[in-house]
């Protein structure tokens, strides 16, 4: 049985420390960690890649705080809702979703503004959000939440409500679905999944990306679906749940198109300044995703450049 803390925070003097902040803080140094590695085998500049996932943090915390406080008003809009709770994110509280729009709009401006390729950019990421989302989901056991329905097995989770010595508002004592380690386990499967396709299919021009989105929403659904806590619901389905089913199919449906595309014009970016693969390379001896193609060059003849760029 999955035990839960005792703690969920420490106090340094007048600072007092969230351990879901230091998972979240945890996967964000790990992702950015691993991101610059992949960046710059792709030909790209490592301190630009910090300047640019810098401003995607700040707009991915905003975006997912939006989506969790718009899927999810009661605890701050309700009767006995608190507004101001609204910026107490160490209480937990981040969409994933929201987080992952909020920083593809920060990372694409400050893609633009530093003149890099925005799709490459984006292949590169995508394998270590899944990084960023194991690690930051140990926040959840921290603040013992995001549990599914009752459990009577040897990995349930056993919930006490307890935490610091204070009794968690709303929380019922019990032994529950632990759907935060379902979620860590699958974004595990997903990181080796992705890896292994895009390695195998010799993915880059944005289809690493869209084949994060379609492994990630797939588990979502499923997960999301048993979780208990208040959501905003869309007929007889969690908005969350609804919101994974589309991005599993809109992944799915991107990564189909954008093939379909590499094939009408002999290429896609596969380096950090936009370049393309060589118009000769077939499917068979394409580099590996994680190459750099530095002197590749858009194919000959009317064509799109890959959308970074």
């Amino acid at each position: 049985m999955i035990p839960s803390p005792a703690i969920s925070s420490v106090s340094l003097g007048p600072l007092t420390v969230h351990f879901y902040a230091l998972c979240i803080l945890a996967g964000i140094a790990s992702a950015l960690w691993w991101a610059s590695k992949r960046w710059v085998k792709r030909g790209g500049d490592a301190d630009a890649l910090f300047d640019i996932v810098f401003v995607a943090v700040i707009a991915g915390i905003i975006g997912s705080r939006i989506w969790h406080v718009l899927t999810s008003p009661e605890p701050f809009f309700g009767p006995d809702g608190d507004p101001i709770a609204v910026l107490y994110l160490w209480q937990g509280g981040l969409a994933i979703y929201g987080g992952v729009a909020g920083g593809a709009v920060g990372a694409y401006l400050m893609a633009r503004h530093k003149q890099v390729s925005f799709t490459a950019l984006a292949d590169t990421i995508a394998p270590t959000l899944l990084l960023a989302q194991i690690l930051g989901r140990f926040g959840n056991w921290f603040n013992q939440e995001l549990y599914g329905p009752p459990l009577d097995a040897w990995w349930a989770w056993d919930v006490t409500c307890v935490t610091n010595g204070a009794t968690i508002p709303g929380c019922v004592p019990g032994t529950y679905h632990p759907t935060f380690l379902y979620e860590q386990l699958w974004n595990l499967g997903g990181i080796f999944l992705l890896l292994l396709l895009s390695r195998r299919f010799h993915l880059a021009g944005g289809r690493v990306f869209w084949s994060y989105v379609a492994i990630y929403s797939t588990g979502r659904a499923w997960i999301d679906a048993i979780r208990s806590e208040p959501v905003l619901m869309v007929g007889p389905l969690r908005i969350h749940t609804l919101v994974a089913i589309v991005m599993a199919l809109v992944g799915i449906g991107m990564v189909v198109y954008l093939t379909h595309r590499r094939k009408q014009r002999d290429g896609e970016v596969v380096a950090a300044d936009g370049s393309f693969e060589l118009p000769a390379q077939t499917e068979g001896n394409a580099p590996d995703e994680d190459e750099v193609e530095k002197s590749g060059t858009p194919p000959s003849g009317p064509t799109d450049r890959a959308p970074d760029a």
